[in-house]
């Protein structure tokens, strides 16, 4: 499994952008403490079904030569199997020495279509409709350890969270990736929530006139 969970409070996390290598300052960075943090309520951590999770930042972060926004899907769209997606993170770049490299790593993957991830002949029925599949069928390209939650932008949208895997590169077992079309309705719905009950339990002023004519 590709998954690291770590058992850190919002108090204890902090939002980078504009990263490119890890332990060095760089002067593009920008940082943000967490204010709340919001878990799917159908996550199942045994299956990784519903593999998401919103973080509301205390600081916006500020779009700019380095930080750049990955618009999201529609709800319920999809890739086309054999289209090809890009993926980034700073996992391994080895299954086995399971080395972590310090600058930022991307590589682009085709999608796989759900009938052939499920195969008998590759992860055999685990995927259910909330994920996609991405690799070759050669193998040696993929997202690896301590990639779980990077980024799979296809066509400049983001379709894919790196959740899952048996391995990395194995011309059996593609990436699994959360689909994120299929939790549009709920990222719409958490993000603005707060602002439809603000506006909905808002009492209306009462606009008191100075002129003496009324």
């Amino acid at each position: 499994m590709r998954c690291r969970c770590l058992a850190l409070r919002v108090d204890q996390m902090m939002i980078v952008a504009g990263d490119n290598t890890l332990g060095k300052y760089e002067g593009m960075e920008q940082y943000s403490k967490p204010y709340s943090i919001t878990p799917h309520p159908l996550y199942n951590k045994s299956t990784n079904n519903a593999d998401i999770m919103l973080i509301k930042l205390r600081a916006p972060i500020k779009p700019n030569r380095y930080v750049s926004l990955a618009p999201l899907p529609k709800q319920n769209t999809g890739v086309l199997p054999g289209q090809l997606c890009q993926v980034s993170g700073w996992g391994s770049t080895s299954q086995g020495r399971g080395v972590s490299p310090l600058a930022l790593q991307s590589v682009t993957v085709p999608s796989i279509s759900t009938a052939k991830c499920n195969s008998s002949k590759s992860i055999n029925g685990s995927i259910t409709s909330n994920m996609i599949c991405a690799g070759y069928s050669t193998g040696g390209k993929d997202a690896c350890k301590w990639d779980s939650g990077e980024l799979l932008v296809c066509d400049g949208r983001l379709y894919g969270l790196a959740s899952w895997g048996n391995s990395c590169g194995d011309t059996r077992f593609p990436g699994v990736y959360t689909a994120v079309a299929r939790f549009r309705r709920w990222i719409d719905r958490t993000i603005y929530r707060s602002i439809i009950r603000c506006y909905k339990y808002r009492k209306p002023l009462a606009l008191k006139s100075t002129s003496s004519d009324v």
